[in-house]
């Protein structure tokens, strides 16, 4: 069995449908109204020990409630989710001992504790034995370089610093699985790079899985191996990050300086998309026409300086998927 299996599964909520005025309000005291919500819709994946795989979407789109219910918290409508073989909100404690999780936006650190001794308090909250534990703090200050406010109150600590203080906390026990919601929302680059370097540290290191889902685009192609996209609550794509790319990516562009300023540049396939002085900003569609044939009908006919070819960015590939996620992927 997969470390992490998800068949089917819907997730549902309820909404309060509240009615204006003051005779819709007097009924409601005796019948409401509820509208029906479906966050997840009938979503299926198995995740293998090891993988690093991004869970992304547009707001909205369900990740959270993935999340949620794959650590337990929320219970699924429909369908089944197995983490190592338990299903996590009927063994709450169980798939907590075995997993850490992380959310960008809501620390687990005490405000006025230093980083140290919140370690401690949660040694003695999973029951971690003294060698493991030493172990672990010492390999985790070393590789997130956090000797410099290990000993200082939380308060005091920057973001990034919280954030590396969250990434090692949640690892402490040596979970099999870590959840990663926006691990690097608000982070300058530094900072962005030293948790990207952790995580493919760690996972290379002890095997764990990683499942992160983020909005930017540099943390997938920098971390991970897979992705998993979601629209309204569905699987829209599930596959390998660079057949991905070779898929979807048919907008190539060139970057081409031209000898004369003045030159107008015309070609029934090629369109320009950018322009500053000398410099054209050059689209084509590599299905439509072959790269060596798209850098020929630039060359051939007009006089260049430099040239660059810049393959499609992920980023403009899963906005376009987004955009036509109607189609099929």
């Amino acid at each position: 069995m997969s470390s992490i299996e998800v068949k089917n599964v819907i997730k549902e909520y309820r909404i309060y449908k509240r009615e204006t005025g003051f005779s819709n309000a007097l009924k409601s005291l005796f019948y409401r109204r509820y509208d029906t919500l479906r966050a997840v819709d009938g979503i299926s994946f198995s995740i293998e020990k090891g993988e690093l795989v991004g869970y992304i979407g547009p707001n909205g789109a369900g990740k959270s409630t993935t999340i949620k219910m794959l650590a337990g918290v929320l219970v699924p409508t429909s369908g089944s989710i197995y983490i190592d073989g338990r299903i996590p909100y009927k063994n709450r404690k169980e798939n907590a001992m075995h997993m850490g999780i992380v959310f960008g936006q809501r620390s687990q650190l005490f405000w006025d504790l230093p980083v140290e001794e919140t370690f401690v308090l949660y040694k003695k909250m999973y029951r971690i034995d003294d060698k493991r534990f030493k172990h672990n703090v010492d390999y985790f200050i070393k590789l997130l370089d956090m000797e410099g406010f290990i000993k200082m109150p939380v308060r005091q600590l920057s973001l990034g610093q919280k954030m590396r203080a969250d990434l090692a906390i949640s690892m402490l026990h040596d979970p099999d699985i870590v959840y990663l919601d926006e691990p690097t929302i608000g982070l300058d680059v530094v900072a962005k790079g030293r948790i990207r370097k952790f995580i493919r540290e760690v996972n290379r290191e002890k095997k764990t899985t990683f499942l992160l889902t983020t909005h930017d685009m540099d943390d997938i192609e920098q971390i991970c191996e897979r992705i998993i996209m979601i629209n309204q609550g569905r699987v829209i794509y599930d596959g390998n990050l660079d057949l991905f790319k070779e898929k979807h990516g048919k907008e190539h562009v060139m970057i081409v300086d031209f000898a004369d300023d003045e030159m107008i540049f015309e070609d029934p396939i090629l369109r320009i998309i950018k322009e500053e002085g000398s410099r054209r900003w050059i689209s084509f569609d590599k299905r439509k026409v072959g790269i060596q044939e798209a850098i020929n009908r630039v060359t051939s006919k007009y006089r260049i300086n430099d040239f660059s070819l810049r393959e499609p960015e992920i980023e403009d590939i899963v906005r376009d998927m987004y955009e036509n996620a109607g189609a099929e992927v």
